[in-house]
């Protein structure tokens, strides 16, 4: 019989790997958990969630706006310091498939989370994406449309396949028939956008909130609705998570009036 890991052997295994990708927030005024004058912690925040230390693995995607809602969500719970571990939903979930400590995870499509179902509570979507062209600034190849991208002088950049960003893109070209030969297939969508801010990419397919966060370095060409595909973020709390309750007041407030409109602002689709 094949020998399975025990939940702490996993744990143990993984857990250098999730503290690498740990992406910490500073504490936002009376937002961080300090100690009082008594030198304990504060037992809960304004809107009665437990204080907690809550690590959340967030698609790539999220990186910016969720350093934002973060910041925003210390400063109303008072003593709950949230860090975000940012990566390609695979990646995040074979940090859950491992065993790596958290306590909740958002994937930028519904299938990733899928594979983890039995280590997450009900996901809930929480916003919505769609693709775009990122080019350099300026556009200097003249990139208008899909079928542009299988010229083959043009250097494009797309997320490797596994990724939700890549399954999204290959949904798109296969269905223009468009064939397209990238220079490089990227772990996460993030890395996609970076290849063209640099210039060693002409083009990439990227969600439209990352080309947002880029726009004085890179282009956004749109693609029409009926060319395009709709990215949907699901959030759950993981059920293995030392802070179960806090864990599911964050995933709640997500789809609060509060975070949409910060996710909105960012450029993000009403769920």
């Amino acid at each position: 019989m094949p020998f399975t890991p025990t939940l702490t052997g996993r744990r143990a295994a993984a857990a250098a790997l999730t503290a690498a990708l740990l992406v910490p927030l500073a504490a936002c005024g009376d937002g961080g958990a300090k100690e009082d004058a008594a030198g304990s912690r504060p037992s809960g925040s304004a809107s009665g969630a437990p204080a907690a230390q809550l690590t959340v693995l967030a698609a790539a995607s999220l990186t910016d706006v969720f350093k934002t809602a973060g910041a925003a969500y210390e400063k109303t719970h008072r003593g709950t310091k949230i860090t975000f571990s940012f990566a390609g939903s695979q990646e995040l979930v074979a940090q859950v498939a491992q065993g790596s400590p958290a306590d909740a995870l958002v994937t930028a499509d519904t299938k990733s989370m899928d594979k983890v179902k039995a280590d997450t509570g009900t996901p809930t979507v929480i916003a919505r994406n769609r693709l775009v062209i990122a080019t350099g600034e300026g556009n200097p190849h003249k990139v208008d449309e899909l079928k542009d991208l299988a010229d083959t002088g043009l250097k494009v950049v797309l997320a490797a396949p596994e990724v939700p960003a890549g399954k999204y893109s290959k949904k798109i070209l296969d269905a223009q028939k468009i064939t397209v030969k990238p220079v490089s297939q990227e772990p996460n969508v993030r890395a996609v956008l970076s290849k063209v801010e640099l210039g060693e990419a002409d083009a990439g397919l990227v969600y439209k909130t990352d080309a947002a966060s880029a726009a004085d370095k890179v282009d956004a060409v749109e693609i029409p609705d009926a060319q395009n595909a709709i990215a949907a973020y699901p959030a759950a709390t993981l059920k293995e998570s030392a802070n179960a309750e806090a864990a599911a007041a964050f995933v709640a407030w997500l789809s609060s009036p509060e975070a949409q409109k910060i996710l909105q602002d960012a450029g993000f689709q009403k769920p």
